[in-house]
């Protein structure tokens, strides 16, 4: 079993930062796995935003490139997702996941972009 616990979602004005974290444990070798951060805005299907690879390759989905910055600490077992400009479209649900035999999910974090 894997566990994923996210935190640092809140209430932010436009244009402003967030720093979300995913701490994983269990049954995970974290350093050699691949960590994704989705999102999912009322109505709408479920997004990759973000995925980081063991040897700290990053890929970013088109809307927040440029915004977004994932990163990791192996020796914390813990992946960020630092988020800047934000804007109101960024408002969703995010989720943090790693896939390593089974598809494991966070219990996701309120991100909401309002003035």
């Amino acid at each position: 079993q894997v566990q994923l616990v996210e935190s640092g979602g809140g209430l932010v004005q436009p244009g402003g930062s967030l720093r979300l974290s995913c701490a994983a444990s269990g049954s995970i070798i974290f350093r050699i796995m691949t960590m994704n951060w989705y999102r999912q805005a009322p109505g709408k299907q479920r997004e990759l935003v973000a995925f980081i690879t063991s040897f700290g390759t990053t890929t970013y989905a088109d809307s927040v490139k440029g915004r977004f910055t994932i990163s990791r600490d192996n020796a914390k077992s813990t992946v960020f997702l630092q988020m800047n400009s934000l804007k109101p479209e960024d408002t969703a649900v995010y989720y943090c996941n790693v896939k390593g035999g089974a598809d494991y999910w966070g219990q996701g974090t309120q991100v909401t972009v309002s003035s």
